[in-house]
């Protein structure tokens, strides 16, 4: 071999040890359990994760998103929608595990509990993947004997929250004959046969039977839930849903799913539900669709509601409760408007002090 073609060979092989080393050096995608985050700074979602990939949209604070892996300095996220794409992972943009949230009249600080420990769930028979926890939402698709689904929450005793393997969240039934978690076969109540998939396959919704007059608590829910991320303002216009405070949204969604009129304040809402002779001072006798009250934000731990009695304790807010320690409600501007919460173990869990049916 010639000093020319020696030369060539060297070169090509130092070529090669350096483009594979660049490529080996490039970090891989870390698996990462599907984690629920807050939105805390607008930030882009972006198509890849690089600085340079096109923009999908922009993430508002307060949006809740599913973080689906890490990769270098960039998260791998679902939101709301389904939508998948990218985020900078910096702690400026999002806050993990729990998420911040304000009280007091409608302000203050607090921090949500985290997200359930994800579960995996299988597919038992061709079921309804559903956009939200009830019969009245839109149907995304069925989800097939035998998929796998990650198992979020448990919203009611009927429903699962769950992911799909392409990142998209939405609700089943629990029913057994639908779904097993881990295994062992979930629990449910009652049954909507609905007949579609592929070939003809049945597929189902289990109906929960939390809550007064079932259908009507899943339409007054459902519409509620279009409404996620309307602005706050307090003493807000009746007659528009361009802004909510939080008993013109309780007020605007029972009336126009259900046609039921409720007073106009909290306080009145609050005497209204009494009235009925069904409130409750202890959540885990709250129904999926119950009205709960609040009283002021006295402090984020649980000491500062200590010797309260909240028998003589005025009304400053109102919510839908959702099951499983989750609300819908809307309380500040900072928050992002109309939102659901997990209240377990904050300031929410030590202001309530009754609740109940309004219908």
């Amino acid at each position: 071999m010639n000093t020319s073609v020696k030369y060539k060979v060297v070169t090509a092989t130092l070529s090669a040890a350096l483009l594979f080393g660049s490529v080996a050096a490039l970090p891989a995608p870390v698996a990462h359990a599907a984690q629920s985050a807050e939105v805390i700074w607008g930030v882009n979602m972006r198509s890849g994760p690089s600085s340079t990939a096109s923009v999908i949209r922009m993430l508002k604070k307060g949006e809740q998103v599913s973080i689906l892996e890490k990769s270098g300095s960039w998260y791998k996220v679902s939101d709301t929608n389904g939508k998948t794409g990218y985020i900078s992972s910096s702690s400026k943009y999002t806050e993990l595990g729990s998420n911040a949230s304000s009280g007091g009249t409608e302000s203050g600080t607090g921090t949500d509990t985290p997200a359930l420990a994800t579960l995996t769930g299988v597919i038992q028979k061709s079921v309804s993947f559903r956009k939200g926890p009830g019969t009245s939402y839109t149907r995304v698709r069925y989800l097939k004997t035998g998929e796998e689904v990650k198992v979020i929450s448990q919203p009611s005793s009927g429903w699962y929250e769950v992911m799909d393997s392409n990142g998209v969240r939405g609700y089943v039934s629990s029913q057994s004959q639908y779904i097993t978690v881990n295994g062992k076969p979930s629990t449910g109540s009652g049954a909507d046969k609905e007949t579609g998939g592929s070939g003809g396959s049945t597929g189902g919704d289990s109906v929960s039977q939390e809550g007064a007059t079932n259908t009507s608590v899943e339409k007054m829910i459902a519409t509620g839930m279009k409404y996620l991320g309307t602005p706050y303002e307090f003493g807000s216009n009746r007659n528009t849903t361009a802004t909510f405070d939080c008993s013109d949204f309780t007020k605007h969604i029972f009336k126009q799913a259900l046609g039921v009129t409720l007073p106009a304040d909290s306080r009145q809402q609050g005497t209204y539900v009494k009235n009925k002779g069904n409130a409750v001072t202890s959540i885990s006798q709250l129904k999926r669709g119950d009205l709960m009250f609040f009283m002021s934000y006295k402090g984020s731990s649980k000491s500062s509601y200590s010797g309260v009695n909240k028998s003589s304790q005025r009304i400053t807010h109102v919510a839908i409760y959702l099951g499983n320690g989750k609300v819908l409600h809307t309380y500040s501007k900072e928050s992002g408007g109309v939102r659901t919460n997990d209240i377990m173990g904050t300031h929410w869990e030590y202001r309530f002090l009754y609740g109940g049916s309004a219908l």
